[in-house]
């Protein structure tokens, strides 16, 4: 299933890569973050490339438009099929990503990160955004949009505004994701056993407009993830995607 793209959201590269193993066939692809990027480096990525497989690199690069390019090179040369960079780093560092991997060949497609997930409007007052968080975000998409970059990672709560205001073109990569058998998350809400605040299943990020969901927990943390992962295939397959 193309859409599911697993986190390997764990410690070690032996541990990450019998995950892959076990889901290989079900899996899109798979997500390196920076927990198991910090713990055992590039050599991960490379074994994961080398085996055939999409790897999803979110490190999430913000900083000044030489150093996040210089980061993309990097990253590039690694044979990563994706990766991140954060949207509120600005337009010029945006471009300077984009120009970067446009110039590698097979380069890798660059979305931006608008508003994690484990915020609100709430937390984002707290470091100087007025906006609510679907005004953010919104804003944000315009702006990675307009730098000509591939897209965007927000939450399913954001994807229809997305999806309306960038096109149908546009990449909505959508994390956060839980299993359709748990609780809807809402925003604000102090219920949920784990730090993301605005979550939905991956049936209805994809129904709202997402390309591509990213799941971890349900799956790396089930007693069974090829069967974990499977299920959530199964709920894809049966729902109708974006018109």
């Amino acid at each position: 299933m193309d859409q599911l793209l697993v986190a390997l959201d764990v410690d070690t590269e032996v541990r990450a890569l019998q995950l892959a193993a076990d889901l290989r066939g079900t899996a899109g692809g798979f997500k390196i973050g920076s927990r198991l990027f910090t713990a055992e480096g590039p050599s991960v990525v490379e074994t994961l490339v080398g085996r055939g497989d999409r790897v999803f690199l979110d490190l999430k690069f913000h900083d000044i438009p030489s150093t996040v390019a210089a980061a993309v090179q990097a990253a590039s040369d690694l044979g990563v099929w994706m990766l991140t960079v954060h949207a509120s780093g600005g337009k010029e560092m945006l471009k300077a990503a984009r120009e970067v991997a446009r110039g590698t060949p097979q380069g890798p497609m660059i979305v931006a990160v608008t508003v994690l997930t484990s915020l609100d409007t709430n937390a984002l007052g707290d470091v100087g955004i007025k906006h609510s968080v679907t005004n953010q975000v919104n804003a944000l998409a315009q702006l990675v949009k307009a730098a000509g970059l591939d897209g965007v990672v927000a939450s399913a709560w954001e994807t229809a505004q997305i999806r309306k205001s960038c096109g149908r073109q546009f990449t909505i990569v959508t994390p956060g994701i839980r299993s359709a058998s748990e609780p809807t998350k809402a925003v604000g809400s102090s219920a949920e056993r784990d730090d993301q605040i605005r979550t939905l299943s991956a049936s209805q990020a994809i129904q709202l407009g997402a390309n591509y969901v990213v799941v971890g927990r349900p799956i790396i943390a089930a007693k069974d993830p090829r069967s974990a992962a499977e299920k959530i295939c199964r709920e894809l397959m049966r729902q109708p995607t974006e018109p």
